[in-house]
């Protein structure tokens, strides 16, 4: 059985802190058995833009060729869930999402991870509609805590419906 759970609130999280005293690396937010979902710390969308999150395999993957059958489900159903509820989240924020661009990467760092970018109907800096630049700016900001209260909060009622069930998804032998 898949079970999910929240990781520590983000102030505790044990991920360290860049320059900018405000702003985590990466804050560790959720987790099911097999998979991490992280506020990316330098976000290539800026959280007004909509906000970046990752979610990650807690062991080492190098692709999505390497997931077995029940890891590759839990995956795109967790990349259902989050992008639906990054949605909602930032839009109780006033962030009005008009899409979710996922993306499966591996370039830098030569793991599997899948990125969300949110894109934002009034955009200012990754316009809507438009390709992303992609790479972090500085003036970039991350999710912050109460956005990722929103996002976990909605990511929780999605799992507690029986369309996200472990039974509905065929994940009941995890």
């Amino acid at each position: 059985m898949v079970s999910h759970r929240f990781a520590k609130p983000a102030s505790e999280m044990a991920c360290g802190f860049d320059s900018h005293p405000f702003r985590l690396r990466m804050s560790i937010f959720y987790e099911t058995n097999n998979f991490i979902v992280e506020s990316h710390g330098k976000p290539e969308i800026d959280r007004l833009d909509g906000g970046h999150i990752k979610i990650s395999p807690k062991i080492e993957i190098i692709d999505r060729t390497e997931l077995n059958p029940q890891q590759a489900i839990e995956l795109m159903r967790l990349t259902i869930v989050v992008g639906k509820a990054m949605v909602i989240g930032m839009k109780k924020q006033g962030i009005d999402i008009g899409r979710i661009n996922y993306q499966d990467n591996g370039n830098w760092n030569k793991s599997l991870h899948i990125h969300l970018y949110g894109r934002a109907i009034n955009a200012t800096q990754q316009k809507f509609g438009e390709p992303i630049i992609p790479g972090h700016k500085d003036n970039y900001l991350p999710l912050n805590e109460q956005d990722i209260f929103y996002i976990k909060e909605a990511i929780e009622e999605f799992f507690n419906k029986e369309e996200y069930s472990n039974l509905s998804w065929g994940l009941n032998q995890i």
